[in-house]
């Protein structure tokens, strides 16, 4: 199967959910089932990688949340998984497995060996997700020490790591001013690949200092900045 072969509607239509379009204020999406049908009804927008995860979401919450109604705030991953809404964040995490199957998106990040923001963007392009989504697959799929973090000028909104990244490693509340995320929130000035650090730059641990990571950060939204951190050597 190729990317292209993803029809997330017509995996959806299967399943038993008919898709409808319209427009809305105050959500991306809604789900209404009843028995085993249900409408999706997603809010229509430009860009294609939102409606498809908007629905691939909608079709988590009918295989996952049976029984109950959704208006959900799809367009915004970062924010549902900043929430301590459980229910929104699995749906995320079966949208992303289903619109970036294991296998294909290993094919598609192996070429790069750490991949950066550039190229997790080419790979985003091509499963039509956003960037924020393909570098959340990133880690789960935990083929690589990564973590991802969100940070602005008041701290870190949320973070996550791939599963063998050892639990030691914690990151500081706010950004280091010897970091190149610290230069894009108070300067504005963009790193536009992968760079060394020293580890305690990121992490509290007290060994830090004894390590080096590769980091990257770009904006996302408002006042946001979305971090890529890579581990060396740290075991």
């Amino acid at each position: 199967m190729q990317i292209e072969d993803l029809d997330v509607e017509a995996i959806a239509f299967d399943a038993g959910i008919q898709v409808v379009y319209e427009d809305m204020t105050g959500c991306e999406a809604t789900l209404v089932g009843v028995g085993n049908q249900a409408i999706a009804t997603i809010n229509p927008s430009k860009y294609l990688g939102r409606v498809r995860f908007s629905i691939a979401h909608e079709l988590g919450h009918w295989k996952l949340h049976r029984g109950r109604s959704f208006r959900c705030r799809v367009d915004q991953v970062e924010n549902n998984f900043a929430s301590a809404g459980e229910l929104e964040k699995e749906a995320d995490t079966f949208a992303s497995h289903l619109l970036m199957p294991r296998r294909m998106f290993n094919d598609a990040i192996q070429p790069f060996g750490r991949p950066n923001f550039k190229q997790l963007g080419d790979v985003a392009a091509a499963f039509q997700t956003s960037l924020t989504a393909t570098a959340l697959r990133l880690v789960g799929v935990d083929t690589l020490p990564v973590i991802i973090a969100c940070y602005t000028q008041k701290g870190l909104r949320w973070h996550s790591g791939a599963k063998h990244v050892p639990r030691r490693w914690y990151l500081k509340q706010h950004v280091d001013e010897d970091s190149f995320a610290y230069d894009l929130l108070f300067s504005g000035k963009e790193c536009r690949n992968l760079g060394k650090q020293s580890a305690d730059t990121w992490f509290t641990n007290d060994d830090a200092g004894r390590y080096e990571v590769l980091e990257q950060c770009v904006p996302i939204r408002g006042d946001e900045v979305l971090v890529l951190l890579y581990l060396i050597d740290t075991k």
